[in-house]
């Protein structure tokens, strides 16, 4: 049926179209012999197609358009009196004699376009007359589109300031008041398609309701009752257009100045908007007077335009409308700092926070320029749009705010009420989930963060935190993505504990699992993300003064460890070297300063650390846990603390024994604690033999020959200290390097036993390097003939059939032999030493 009807209505526009032509044929070889009569008459049978009520809007306009071509040719024929041979105002009064109204107000409107420029009659007559005229066309389509015509043959001959027009008779008010009319016909035209709609509907829901008439309706173009309402809901908002082209017209009249916008044009047009009681109609026309007149217009108008917005229909999207009049008003309000004065002098927040909602402006609980007592306008759209989605009205608060944050930046009491208004619209109500609710909201706390780029200011809204809270937990994680984020991005730096306190009240979604939403949920990568986030956030954190940086350490310790075993890992790190870099500010103090607080010393902070890394390392987490534990033993030796440095050693070593069971954990492991234990000079003799032999018994004992090999010739390091005097053992160190030997010859043997090849005798040139080391370093315990013996040694193997070759080894050893052939080359004390090894 669908298709039939379309197929209908080509065919009956592609007979309209044909009609034009065939008429305006007849009209132009009339025109062309100057035969007036002719002319009229072909030209009223052409417009007569447009009588047809058969198409639709869409289809009626491309008829239309066809037989607006042809008019403005005869509008030329008319303009030259010496072909016709006929007045303008006798051609005026012959075209009446039309025997169709539709065609006769067609060619009356083109001649009265004609009857204006020739100035023969004032403007202000003619327009009224052709606008009283118009009225004999009732039927919508029809109406609408002669009223268009007239309205476009007539907007560049409207009595204006500065145009042709203008005279003693004719003035911008004439010219305001025939547009005005011509809307308001318009609108009333318009309007009344709807209720045409509802007529149709009616009658097709009898029909197709009542089984006994089915069979016997036979017609095509009857459809069913809810396709009729959409179908015609389309057509109606495809004409819109033509209604708010008037609106544009009168925007253009440079003689509308301010006060008669406000005394004449304003109120008129929302008196059409308001009386119509067409949601479609309503919503159309406010966006329209909103985007056609000028931004200082709807500032200056600003009570009259809001004081309509209640008074509209309960399905109108107020709150589209309302949005856009606050958007134009905050790019108003930011394209030129000269305007801001004038928001101030109309109170713009006032009216605006008024018209949305119960936002109080004022403690004492009554409006700027409403004294006590006195009745305030109902203009509370919020309020009187019962049936307003959540969403709506946090949309609305975005505007207001956005506005806000343009107009008075300096006014964080006005943002913060805004704030406290959506808290009040969403008290009582569930946890947003709805994506488009949600989505505004983070718009809405966005607003603060882009527009101050501080976090700091936002934490002194009150009401900032509160929104968060109505946020459901996806959402607010999100939320305080786009707070750390603000804060990196703007290189923000939160100096006080309280603020660290309200800033971690906001992002809790990151810090902790919230009800109802634990961490195994979440996707890894976006969860390392976040963790990773919060990490760099507490690198922000600082304070040149001791005590209250001691404070801010605290309170990020209060949090992060509500956040379970997954988030510690990412989160002790950060407040482990954050309070390291305390702690090397605070370098050689012991404590003892007078005041009300016990002061922030290198040993409280210490304490806090020991407790701290304690918690990660039951996570478990043991191999972050002891490099943590090395970091602290070396901050300790800096700051000279002998037993603190050796307690976080011995909880290293205790990780080591008890936790860290992986082999290639261990290697790692023992390497960090030789390399960590080898900086230190804090130790006394006793509790540093302790720990060396407690790191060289660790070495031996590792599962893999080959990682027990390089953990011991490690740890002859620690028995040879450039820097430090008195650690300069050579036995020990010789020690070493010998049972790192023994323990390569044997890892040789095993690999001969296992795999019937001995391997590559890479360890053993790593051992010779470490000779060649500690030999060039002074060690009298490390001779030429030993590492003579040595070098023998490994060629020997090298040249042995059971040694497996490596390329990279060979290198390795080749390039050795240059280094030592180099240093025998360069003579002096150098080279006299290098003179009893031969290569």
């Amino acid at each position: 049926m669908i298709s039939s009807l379309a197929e209908d209505e080509d065919k009956w526009l592609a007979e309209g179209i044909a009609g034009i032509q065939h008429n305006a044929y007849y009209m132009h070889r009339s025109v062309d012999s100057n035969n007036l009569r002719e002319a009229l008459k072909y030209s009223a049978q052409m417009l007569s197609e447009l009588r047809t009520s058969r198409l639709s809007p869409h289809k009626y306009y491309e008829l239309y358009m066809r037989a607006f071509d042809e008019l403005r040719k005869m509008e030329i024929f008319f303009k030259d009196e010496s072909k016709h041979g006929c007045s303008i105002i006798d051609l005026y009064e012959l075209v009446q004699h039309a025997g169709n109204i539709l065609p006769r107000l067609y060619l009356l409107c083109t001649v009265g376009s004609v009857y204006i420029k020739s100035k023969e009659a004032p403007a202000k007559d003619v327009l009224k007359d052709l606008v009283e005229m118009c009225r004999g066309v009732q039927h919508p389509v029809r109406g609408l589109f002669l009223r268009s015509y007239l309205s476009q043959v007539s907007r560049d001959k409207l009595p204006d300031i500065g145009s042709d027009y203008e005279g003693d008779a004719d003035t911008v008010v004439d010219a305001v008041e025939f547009v005005l009319q011509n809307f308001t016909e318009m609108n009333k035209l318009w309007v009344r398609m709807q209720h045409q709609v509802r007529v149709m509907v009616l009658v097709n829901h009898i029909l197709f309701g009542d089984p006994e008439l089915r069979p016997s309706i036979g017609l095509s173009g009857l459809q069913g009752p809810s396709r009729t309402k959409e179908k015609q809901e389309k057509e109606r908002s495809e004409l819109r257009d033509l209604v708010g082209k008037n609106l544009h017209v009168l925007s253009q009249i440079e003689g509308i100045d301010l006060d008669m916008y406000k005394d004449t044009v304003l109120p008129r047009v929302l008196e059409q908007v308001v009386n119509c009681k067409d949601e479609l109609a309503q919503y159309y026309l406010m966006d329209c007077i909103i985007q056609v007149f000028p931004d200082e217009y709807h500032l200056q108008t600003l009570e009259t335009l809001l004081g309509a917005c209640p008074q509209l229909q309960p399905t109108v999207d107020i709150k589209t409308v309302l949005s856009q009049l606050m958007e134009r008003l905050s790019n108003y309000a930011a394209s030129s700092p000269e305007v801001l004065p004038e928001f101030l002098q109309v109170e713009a927040f006032a009216k605006l926070s008024s018209a949305i909602g119960k936002v109080t402006i004022y403690s004492g609980g009554c409006a700027p320029g409403l004294r006590f007592g006195d009745k305030e306008p109902n203009h509370l759209v919020i309020e009187t749009q019962v049936d307003m989605p959540v969403v709506g009205a946090i949309t609305l608060y975005v505007s207001l705010l956005t506005f806000t944050l343009r107009v008075h930046p300096d006014r964080l009491d006005y943002v913060d009420q805004v704030l406290g208004a959506c808290v009040k619209k969403l008290s009582g109500k569930p946890k947003l989930e709805d994506s488009k609710a949600t989505k505004q909201i983070v718009a809405l706390l966005s607003a603060p963060l882009e527009k101050y780029h501080d976090i700091v200011t936002a934490l002194t809204l009150s009401n900032y935190p509160r929104v968060m809270d109505h946020l459901d937990n996806g959402t607010n994680k999100v939320m305080a993505m786009v707070i750390i984020q603000s804060i990196m991005k703007n290189s923000t730096c939160i100096s006080t504990a309280d603020k660290v306190e309200a800033l971690f009240e906001l992002i809790k979604g990151l810090i902790k699992d919230l009800d109802g939403f634990p961490v195994d949920e979440l996707d890894e990568e976006d969860f390392k993300e976040e963790q990773n986030s919060v990490a760099r956030l507490i690198h922000m954190f600082y304070n040149d003064d001791p005590e209250e940086m001691l404070k801010i350490i605290c309170t990020v310790k209060k949090h992060i460890m509500t956040g379970g075993p997954q988030r510690l890992p990412f989160t002790v790190p950060p407040l482990i070297f954050s309070s390291l870099r305390l702690v090397r500010r605070l370098q050689g103090q012991e404590g003892g300063v007078v005041g009300e607080e016990e002061p922030a010393t290198p040993k409280k902070i210490f304490q806090l650390l020991n407790q701290t890394i304690e918690a990660l390392s039951s996570v478990p987490s043991p191999e972050l846990a002891l490099r943590l534990y090395l970091q602290c033993a070396e901050a300790a030796n800096d700051c000279d603390l002998e037993p603190v440095a050796y307690e976080f050693f011995t909880q290293a070593f205790i990780l080591y024994e008890e936790e860290i069971a992986d082999s290639k954990a261990q290697v790692t492991a023992i390497h960090l604690i030789i390399g960590t234990l080898q900086r230190m000079n804090v130790f006394g003799v006793e509790n540093r033999d302790t720990l060396t032999h407690k790191a060289t018994g660790y070495s031996a004992r590792l599962l893999k020959k080959p990682d027990q090999c390089r953990a011991v010739y490690a740890c002859s390091h620690l028995f040879w200290v450039d820097d430090q005097d008195g650690i300069k053992d050579g036995e020990r160190v010789l020690l070493c390097l010998k049972r790192a030997l023994r323990i390569a010859n044997a890892a040789q043997q095993m690999a001969n036993v296992a795999r019937g090849s001995s391997g590559p005798v890479t360890l053993f040139v790593e051992i010779l390097n470490k000779y060649i080391y500690f030999f060039e370093k002074g060690n009298s315990q490390v001779t030429g003939s030993a590492i003579q013996g040595l070098i023998e040694l490994i060629t020997g193997e090298m040249q042995s059939e059971s040694t497996t070759s490596d390329p990279s080894t060979d290198a390795f050893f080749a390039s050795t032999m240059r280094y030592i052939q180099f240093q025998k080359q360069k003579g002096g004390a150098i080279g006299e030493k290098y003179d009893s090894i031969k290569v």
